[in-house]
């Protein structure tokens, strides 16, 4: 993948522990399609990776703009960005795209749980400048913590509504699938469970799977990232995957070379074969079904994890994927 440098414009909060970041490429900036993201290159422990952020709206002007929240417990990549001010430059990849809005469809649910917002922003101002019918449902921890609800309730008005959990208020999935329109299509962008929940709902309904569209987090999960050990027992070896790392990686480190396109769990080509585990798998995917990750028996390795234990896996099963 290709980087360029790219300026911090000016950087503000925006939300309680969200800054908005505007960046200036050297090289201007390049049409994109709504739910587009860029690649960003972050130092962790003092060394390069890629970390994925949408961007917010349509081009606008000279330069991108990106909504990061802070996470004292992720992967250290958020860490990293805050620390940036004004004037700072850091390499970027050109927008891409891999959660792309379809036009022409009778009718649009958007669903977002907390900066998962980020992505839908564009999709809801598209939608809009269409006429299309279009609703959005908007969940987070506290009305502080919501970014752009004000600009979105301007755009929107009455097919906003937000579910503030300190508040006491859920979002019901199966209810808001039911009032959709039998050939409307879903986009969902926010935390593992809310996908997940989603994903049941649609099926439960009978819906088509592809009118469900998602975007993912790679910092999802259901426990606290924490060191893990695993044995690869068709290379006779052990790695060890620190907190900030992958097993994807690890792999890669030991020698052990796996096909991988995504890097957030969403493709699938990275799975490998659980053998065994004396600790909880945390799968941190969308790739698997909810009936597979209950088997057990398969871990993406570019987002999965184990948590308080270790894990034998086998390589072999992804060739048989491919």
């Amino acid at each position: 993948m290709m980087l360029r440098e790219a300026q911090v414009r000016a950087v503000r909060e925006i939300a309680s522990d969200v800054r908005l970041i505007e960046l200036e490429p050297a090289d201007g900036v390049r049409p994109f399609a709504a739910g587009s993201h860029l690649e960003v290159q972050v130092h962790v422990a003092g060394a390069p990776q890629l970390r994925s952020y949408s961007l917010i709206g349509a081009r606008d002007g000279e330069v991108y703009r990106i909504a990061v929240r802070r996470l004292a417990q992720g992967r250290g990549g958020s860490l990293y960005m805050w620390s940036l001010a004004a004037g700072a430059r850091i390499p970027v990849s050109p927008p891409r795209s891999s959660f792309e809005l379809t036009m022409g469809q009778p009718e649009y649910l958007l669903v977002a749980g907390g900066i998962g917002i980020t992505p839908l922003i564009g999709m809801a101002e598209r939608l809009d400048r269409a006429g299309a019918r279009v609703r959005l449902l908007y969940a987070g921890r506290a009305r502080g913590a919501m970014p752009f609800l004000a600009e979105l309730h301007a755009r929107l008005g009455d097919r906003l509504r937000t579910f503030v959990s300190a508040d006491g208020e859920r979002l019901d999935p199966a209810a808001a699938i039911a009032e959709l329109h039998p050939l409307g299509e879903l986009y969902v962008c926010g935390p593992l469970a809310l996908l997940e929940a989603v994903q049941a709902a649609w099926h439960q309904a009978g819906r088509p799977p592809g009118r469900l569209r998602f975007e993912t987090f790679g910092s999802s999960g259901r426990h606290p990232r924490a060191p893990f050990v695993a044995r690869v027992r068709d290379h006779a070896i052990t790695v060890s995957v620190p907190r900030d790392g992958t097993l994807l990686d690890a792999l890669a480190a030991a020698g052990v070379e796996l096909p991988a396109d995504c890097l957030r769990g969403e493709c699938g080509l990275c799975t490998v074969r659980v053998v065994a585990c004396d600790g909880a798998l945390d799968h941190r995917d969308v790739f698997l079904s909810t009936t597979e990750k209950a088997r057990g028996d398969r871990l993406c390795a570019c987002v999965g994890r184990v948590h308080g234990g270790s894990v034998t896996i086998d390589t072999g099963y992804t060739s048989e994927l491919a």
